[in-house]
Parts: C-alpha cells; sequence; structure tokens
C-alpha cells in the first residue's frame, strides 16, 4: 500500500508475499470504520414502533426514515469511489467517519419526522464515503492468495453490523429514549477515526479521471424517484398521479444516467463492465441478496412486536441468531475454503437458495411462534455467509485494480440500493396485503398501531393482527422468489462467463 507522497502514490511499496506486513490489523481498522456505517442499515428497526409513536409518524414516514440513508449513499457512492481512487482512501475514510459522527449527532437531536429524514440523509453522505473506501483498501493490502478470506471476514463484519443492529437498538431502547441508537454512533466514530489515522496507509491512484459529479446527480435523482414511486403506491394508489409521475421521472433519470454515462469521458461508472458477464451476474446477485436481507429485517421486527408481543429489547435479541451464524461462517472460513472447491456460480446460487429458503421458512414456519422464524435465520444466515463475500470477490475480479475505489462503490451500491429497494417493496407488499384485509372499522388505517386504534371489539383487533401477520407472510414470500431468481440468473450468468474464459484461453 502506498504512502502520501505524490510521486510513490501509484505504486505500491514493496509487500510480503501476502500483501501489506500489517494487512491484518489494517483489516481490524477497515472493518470497525465499516461497522459503523452499516449499523444504522437496521439500528432504526426496532425503534419504529417508539418513532410512530412518539413522533406521529406514518408507515410512509418510517420507510424514508429508513431509505433516506441508504438512497444517499446509493447516489454517492460511485462518485466517492472514483474521488477516492484520485484523491486518496485514508482522506475518504477520515472524512467519512467525521460527517457520520456529526450526522448522527444531528439525528439524536431531531423533533420530528422531517428533521429525522434530513439528518439520516446527511449521514448517508459520510456513510457513502466510508463504504466505498473500505473494500477498496481491502483488496489493495491483500494479494489474490488472501483477498478471499479478508473479503469474507470483511463481509463477516458486515453482516454483523447490519443484522446486530436490532439487538443493539433494543438493548439501547430498554434504557434510554430512542435518540440513544444514534449517540452511540460516535465514540465508535471518534475511536475508528484515531484508528484509521494512524494505521491505515493511504492509496490513490493520481491520474485516475475526475468525480462524474452530474452522474451522481441523476443517479440520486433516478433513485429517489423510482423509491417515492414504490412507497406511495399502497397508500395514494398505484395508478394515482403522484405515483405514475414519481416512477416516470425516476425511471427516465435513470436511463438518461446510463446514456449520459456512455458518452463521457470520465464515466462514474463504465458501462463497459456490463459487457462482463462475471460483473452483470454478480450484480444481479448482489442487489437481490440485500434487497431479501433488508426487506426480510424491516419486516421482522415490526412481525417480532406488533404480531408476537416483544419489546424492542426482546425483538433484537431474537434477530441476533442471524448475525451470530454469518459471523461464525466466515470467520471459521467455511465460504473462502468453499469457493475454490465448489466455484464462485455454485457457490452463490447455493447461498442464494439458502436465502430464499430461509426466507419462505420465515413466512410458513414463523407466522405465529418465534420457533420456525429461529430456524428460517438460521439458514438465511448460513445462505447470506455463503453468497455475500463471493460476489463482492467476483465483482472485484471483473474491475481493474485501479479502480478498485469505484468497484467498492459498485459492489456498496449494490447493497444500499438493494436494502433500500427491499425496505420499499416488501412493505409496499404489506401494506397492499394489510390494507386489503383490515375489517370495515378500521380500513384506511395508514399503520398497524392506528388500525388498532380504531378497532373496536378483541374480535376486531385479532383481524387487524391477522391481517397483519397475512402482509408480512406474503412480503417474505415475494421477497423469497426475488432472491431465489437472482441466484439461478447469477450462476447461469457466471457460469457461462467462465466458460467463454476458459475457451477463449484454449484457443
Amino acid at each position: 500500500m502506498t504512502v502520501s507522497t505524490a510521486d510513490a502514490a501509484s505504486a505500491p511499496p514493496e509487500q510480503s508475499p501476502g500483501g501489506h506486513p500489517q494487512r491484518w490489523l489494517i483489516l481490524a481498522v477497515i472493518c470497525l470504520a465499516q461497522l459503523t456505517v452499516l449499523l444504522d442499515n437496521t439500528i432504526l428497526n426496532v425503534a419504529v414502533p417508539s418513532l410512530a409513536r412518539e413522533m406521529d409518524a406514518r408507515t410512509a414516514d418510517i420507510q424514508w426514515m429508513i431509505n433516506a440513508y441508504s438512497l444517499v449513499q446509493s447516489g454517492l457512492l460511485l462518485t466517492a469511489g472514483s474521488a477516492a481512487d484520485r484523491y486518496g482512501r485514508k482522506k475518504l475514510l477520515v472524512a467519512g467517519l467525521a460527517l457520520f459522527g456529526i450526522g448522527s449527532f444531528a439525528a439524536s437531536m431531531a423533533q420530528d419526522p422531517g428533521q429525522l429524514i434530513a439528518a439520516r440523509a446527511g449521514m448517508g453522505i459520510g456513510g457513502a464515503l466510508l463504504m466505498t473506501t473500505t473494500l477498496a483498501v481491502v483488496v489493495q493490502v491483500f494479494d489474490a492468495g488472501e483477498r478471499a478470506k479478508a473479503i469474507g471476514l470483511w463481509g463477516a463484519v458486515s453482516s454483523l453490523g447490519f443484522a446486530a443492529g436490532p439487538l443493539i437498538g433494543g438493548s439501547l431502547l430498554e434504557h434510554f429514549w430512542w435518540g440513544s441508537i444514534f449517540l452511540i454512533n460516535i465514540p465508535v466514530a471518534l475511536l475508528g477515526l484515531v484508528a484509521v489515522v494512524w494505521m491505515v496507509p493511504e492509496s490513490k491512484v493520481p491520474t485516475s479521471d475526475r468525480p462524474d459529479l452530474f452522474g451522481a446527480l441523476l443517479s440520486t435523482v433516478g433513485m429517489t424517484g423510482i423509491v417515492f414511486a414504490i412507497i406511495s403506491g399502497p397508500e395514494h394508489g398505484w395508478t394515482s398521479g403522484r405515483v405514475l409521475l414519481s416512477a416516470f421521472i425516476g425511471i427516465t433519470v435513470m436511463t438518461g444516467f446510463a446514456l449520459w454515462e456512455r458518452h463521457i469521458p470520465y464515466p462514474m461508472l463504465d458501462m463497459h463492465f456490463f459487457r462482463d458477464r462475471r460483473f452483470v451476474g454478480a450484480v444481479a446477485g448482489g442487489i437481490l441478496v440485500a434487497f431479501g436481507m433488508g426487506g426480510s429485517l424491516f419486516l421482522l421486527t415490526q412481525h417480532l412486536q406488533f404480531v408476537l408481543g416483544y419489546d424492542a429489547l426482546g425483538a433484537g435479541l431474537r434477530t441476533a441468531p442471524l448475525a451470530l451464524v454469518i459471523v461464525a461462517l466466515n470467520l471459521t472460513g467455511v465460504g473462502a475454503r468453499l469457493l475454490p472447491k465448489l466455484g464462485t456460480p455454485v457457490t452463490i446460487v447455493g447461498g442464494m437458495a439458502l436465502l430464499a429458503a430461509g426466507l419462505a421458512a420465515i413466512a410458513t414456519l414463523g407466522a405465529h411462534g418465534y420457533g420456525g422464524m429461529l430456524f428460517g435465520l438460521v439458514v438465511m444466515g448460513a445462505g447470506i455467509a455463503l453468497a455475500m463475500p463471493a460476489m463482492a470477490n467476483a465483482i472485484m475480479s471483473a474491475i481493474p485494480p485501479e479502480k478498485a475505489g469505484v468497484g467498492a462503490g459498485v459492489n456498496g451500491t449494490l447493497t444500499e440500493c438493494g436494502n433500500g429497494l427491499g425496505v420499499a417493496v416488501l412493505g409496499a407488499v404489506l401494506n397492499s396485503r394489510f390494507g386489503s384485509l383490515l375489517p370495515a372499522v378500521a380500513t384506511g388505517a395508514g399503520s398497524l398501531p392506528a388500525a388498532l386504534a380504531a378497532a373496536r371489539t378483541p374480535e376486531d383487533r385479532e383481524a387487524v393482527t391477522d391481517a397483519f401477520a397475512s402482509g408480512v407472510e406474503t412480503s417474505q414470500l415475494v421477497g423469497a422468489a426475488a432472491v431465489l431468481a437472482g441466484g439461478v440468473l447469477a450462476a447461469l450468468l457466471l457460469s457461462r462467463a467462465e466458460r467463454s474464459s476458459q475457451e477463449a484461453q484454449a484457443a
């Protein structure tokens, strides 16, 4: 890895055969920074009942509180990756940690849904700077022989942060007010800031292209339009002018983004990458794994609290097995050992099939009790532990090393887009199914608490709860089908890419 001198920045110093001499300590620091960001993808989920009660937030408000963070990251990750390649990955890590800490403080002080949504969007800027550089640094300090293992460990910590959010959030909400779930980020960000400055070496490619700011604007506007339409559909009607206009703007702008990227000399995302079937296969799989994981956790925490009656801490504890399975399998190197034996396509389709099976098990076996849900969480964890590191490795292998920041931005964008769309799409399915099954007395209620408040008899309250449980079940099954389809598609594309490469080498 390079140090921060202009002359040396474009070429790495002498390294040991495995990469940078301090690569494992650097990995630990990188994982700390990554953990800080990813906790906030899901830590807010267990606060949904508190926010609905204390801020009088509707379901759409809560979805925007969650999605504002992901959408801003999605729009900025590619630009941040390009900037990191040019100006220095360490610099962006430091800036990202500082901005993330400031945004966390602002979120903890929010007084209404609008302020919290704005603060979450601000946190997304810092998160984008962090997420785009962590994987790029891992790729730079580890050689090809150890990279799969390092990415597996990075993926384990990433999944831990993602899945442990509800547990940490529940623990805090048990003793403190909802703002504590953001204040906890500040000491972790400060510790990460010191560690990055002390341990992480600078690396950059001074000749890389300048950031594509217009492309970032297009991608942010496009994604916001699409997800706004998905969130607003159940409340305003899928054929309403608001929803159709938002969807049209989102799709049109995203099309413009793709055309813009094809015809500029310094694209944020080189569209030629999509000619590589390895890249396309990993992209498809990555989006749908994040889709299933993000959407399912959004639904699970509400199901555990609203339907099964657990408090915030109890709900967080009952989602912990998902994180524990992911961490155990990746820390023991199961995925890294299976990847060269099974090959990337089989590893990915196997992992995504397990993830889909876990989602289906939760939908069918966990509707009225925790036992079936526990089984589904364990199966989901095994699938994620296999699929996510394999897909990250496939994406980074398909992109030139000098574009490591852009590659990391692509990987992070997939995760954030998948998470946001998972919450939006599965939340929309839940709302549509829930609204269609509500008893007449609660028709038009925008959330489960509102519907329960409108219910006048025990029979009405039971019908409302059953309607919500049915909505969760339907949403989980939709997520399972999407994940399974993505696994098959990713495996087919990756298999064809490998065959084409072998035929080209033989010729």
